[in-house]
């Protein structure tokens, strides 16, 4: 089963809030929301958030497709205009690129995790024993290496899925749909959106 089925939606307020009421602690909660929209108890409480950020080309290609698989109110433009919009901030949850940086500033307080997606790709072992470390999981050699060959399997499962567009998950999609164009618009967006910022990320891996 999709993990994203299993978990209560911050953002929504049905059904997510009622699920969220009823669950006991410790409690796994997904949400797309700003640091800034968070509840605020999150802001310097004892609750953990782990922001995971995947870089921002493959990311506007995974979304499209998402977009494009909703039985309802799915997207029929082209990628070219939903890029436009993307770079425009003018897609749902707002402008990725303050969305990424707002958490980024925050990285080094004591209750926030900030992941990068291409990281778990490269080393998930060494994820897995951040996130172990950062939750205060105490897990020996043995079950690190169980715990990590069974996200490995989940992994694939995302990046292979049938219901899934092929590849979906994978690091690099972006080069299979982007024009040169379009990279070249892109790269300059991203460098005025991003030029203060000494967040990176990999395109390539």
């Amino acid at each position: 089963m999709n993990i994203d089925e299993q978990l209560p939606v911050l953002e929504y307020p049905q059904p997510g809030l009622d699920i969220i009421k009823e669950l006991t602690s410790p409690r796994l909660i997904k949400s797309h929301l700003p640091y800034r929209f968070l509840p605020s108890d999150l802001h310097n409480g004892d609750s953990k958030v782990i922001y995971m950020a995947r870089n921002p080309k493959d990311l506007v290609v995974s979304y499209y497709q998402f977009h494009r698989s909703l039985r309802t109110m799915s997207y029929r433009g082209t990628f070219q205009e939903f890029c436009r919009r993307f770079m425009n901030d003018k897609l749902g949850y707002g402008s990725w690129f303050e969305h990424v940086q707002e958490f980024w500033e925050h990285r080094m307080d004591a209750n926030v995790l900030f992941l990068k997606y291409e990281d778990m790709h490269r080393d998930l072992v060494t994820m897995v024993e951040q996130l172990a470390r950062f939750l205060g999981v105490s897990c020996d050699k043995a079950q690190l290496e169980s715990l990590s060959e069974h996200c490995h399997q989940l992994v694939d499962q995302c990046c292979n899925a049938e219901a899934l567009p092929v590849g979906r998950g994978r690091v690099g999609l972006w080069k299979d749909i982007f024009t040169v164009s379009m990279n070249e618009k892109f790269d300059l967006v991203y460098k005025q959106k991003m030029g203060k910022c000494n967040l990176t990320f990999d395109f390539y891996l």
